[in-house]
This record gives C-alpha cells, structure tokens and sequence, in this order.
C-alpha cells in the first residue's frame, strides 16, 4: 500500500480545501500582489544577510553563524505556505492532497520548532560573550555551535513529525474546508470527527513545554547579562552591550508573541480570522522583519553590505 492510498484511508478522502486569505479580503488580487512581493523580499533580505555572513571573514563568529541559521530558516518557512497559497489564487484551485497537507505541516512544525530553540541558543550566545567574554572563544568554539545547532533542528523536527503523523490518522468528515491559508494543525483538527480533546491537550501540554524551556534559557541568560551590564562602569561599554542584545529581544517578543497566541490561548480567544491574521504575520511578515532588524540595527552588517557594494566601511567587531 503506497503512502497515497495510506493517507487517503485515514481522511476518507485524499483531498482537502483551503479556504485562505485571498478569499476572505474584498481585493483578493491586490492582497495576492502585496503577499508575493513580501515573499520576494524576505527571500532576498534573508539571502542577502547570508552571503554577506558567508562572504565577510569579520562575521565569522558564532552571533552571526546562529543569524544565518535563522535566515534560513526563515526562507523555508515562508516558502512551506506562501508558494502555494498564491498558486491556487492564479490557477483558481484550493485542494491540497492529504499527503502534501501532512507534509506542509510536518516541515512547518519541524521549522517553527527549531526557531524555538535557536532563539534560546542565540540568547546562551550572548549571555557567554558578555558575561563570560574571557571564556568565550572556549565556551562557544566551533564544535559547540554545531552542536547546539544539530540540538535545535533534531528537536523541531521531532516535534513536526509526531504532531503531523497523529493528526493525520484522525478520521475526517464534512466538507474538508480548513479554514486557514495552509495546513496549521489546531486548523486541521478541528475537522475531526473524532474526540480530539486528550490529543489538543496533549498537544498544548507539549507546546507549554516546548515553549517553557526556550523561554528560560532566554530569560535566565538575559536577566545575567542584565545585571552584568548593570555592573559595567564604561557607558560605552552598558550601550555596546545592550545594542548587541536588543535585536535579538525584538525577534524573541514577535515570535514568541505569535506562538503563545496560537497554541496556548484557550479555544475562546481563537476565531478563522483572527488565526489567520496572526499566522500572516508570523508566517509571512517575520521571515520580512527579521533581516531588517539585524540588519539596520546592526553596525557590523551594514558595514559588510556597504563593503559589498563597494564603500569601505569601519568595522568594529562586537
């Protein structure tokens, strides 16, 4: 039996309907303009923010090895939903097989679990380099980036295949229209005809914990440096510090904000539209913000792309 006829079994049919943005909006083809030039923004800021990490020998360093690693991530974030969400508004069709709809929400899961933990990895980053500045070449040396790299994306993609396997067993029924822009899971569960309530409980337990041990780390790291910082008697050295860290927090805040909203908030908060409208934003525009953020805000980055283009910069590495 191939994985088709598989799939197919479960759902009782092997397709289902996304019912998107584009037709809930009054200019579907004026939205439908807008979404694609965000997405060939956010591919070419992320791209850009990669070559020149890659390019510059002076962002050889684990703080921009963790933020090209971000990048990437973003870049395939926005390409799991958004391609296809603007090929069934040309072609006119919203079916997504029950095969490619598991898919979508295996590597979106796989993907939005792992920038869970790196953003607590990118915090460690930081609380080591300005609280430990002399350990720092020992604590955070090449092996140990590639480890805590392997760490996050092992544990996203863990997370993505069992909430995308169990949800795909759940027999479905009615008209199959998920009322969402792509496969998010609390959306296709909702179309279980089955008791779903150990599994959703299961599931926000899971989520809690999953966000409850990134958040830690992040604030255990931030409230030391906040206090190593407090302790510096060089005001140039409390503004270097806290402009290293403030970039960071931005992401941690947008991202973390989306999540809580969508997978811990009780069903009461939850309506299709408002969904749909947090998932846009953490779907489509952070993968936008996120380059500009450590980018604009960040001197080094601008002095590499300014070396790129032919103007010498002055760098001060941080």
């Amino acid at each position: 039996m191939d994985i088709n006829t598989w799939m197919s079994n479960y759902t009782g049919q092997s397709d289902f309907t996304l019912v998107g943005f584009f037709s809930q909006s009054k200019h579907p083809a004026l939205l439908a303009v807008v979404t694609f030039l965000v997405f060939l923004m956010a591919l070419s800021g992320n791209a850009l923010l990669i070559l020149l990490i890659i390019s510059d020998n002076r962002l050889h360093t684990p703080m921009y090895f963790f933020i090209s690693q971000l990048s990437l991530m973003d870049m395939m974030y926005i390409s799991v939903t958004v391609p296809k969400m603007l090929m069934d508004q040309v072609l006119g069709s919203h079916k997504i097989s029950a095969v490619a709809c598991g898919m979508q929400m295996f590597l979106y899961g796989t993907l939005a679990g792992s920038e869970f933990f790196l953003l607590a990895a990118m915090s460690y980053d930081r609380y080591v380099a300005i609280c430990h500045p002399l350990r720092y070449p020992v604590l955070m040396n090449r092996r140990v980036c590639l480890l805590l790299m392997s760490v996050c994306w092992f544990l996203g993609s863990l997370d993505g295949f069992i909430f995308s396997t169990v949800t795909m067993t759940f027999p479905f029924c009615g008209s199959h229209e998920i009322h969402h822009f792509f496969c998010e899971i609390p959306a296709v569960t909702k179309l279980s005809c089955s008791d779903t309530w150990l599994y959703e409980t299961l599931m926000y337990l899971c989520c809690v914990l999953m966000l409850l041990i990134p958040v830690t780390v992040i604030s255990s790291s931030y409230s030391s440096i906040l206090l190593t910082v407090h302790r510096m008697k060089s005001a140039e050295g409390r503004k270097k510090a806290l402009a290293t860290c403030s970039s960071h927090m931005t992401v941690v805040i947008l991202f973390y904000g989306a999540a809580v909203y969508t997978y811990m908030l009780p069903a009461s908060f939850h309506t299709p539209e408002k969904d749909m409208t947090v998932s846009g934003f953490y779907t489509i525009l952070t993968p936008l913000l996120n380059p500009l953020i450590y980018s604009l805000r960040n001197k080094n980055v601008t002095d590499a792309m300014k070396k790129l283009f032919g103007v010498e910069p002055s760098f001060k590495i941080q």
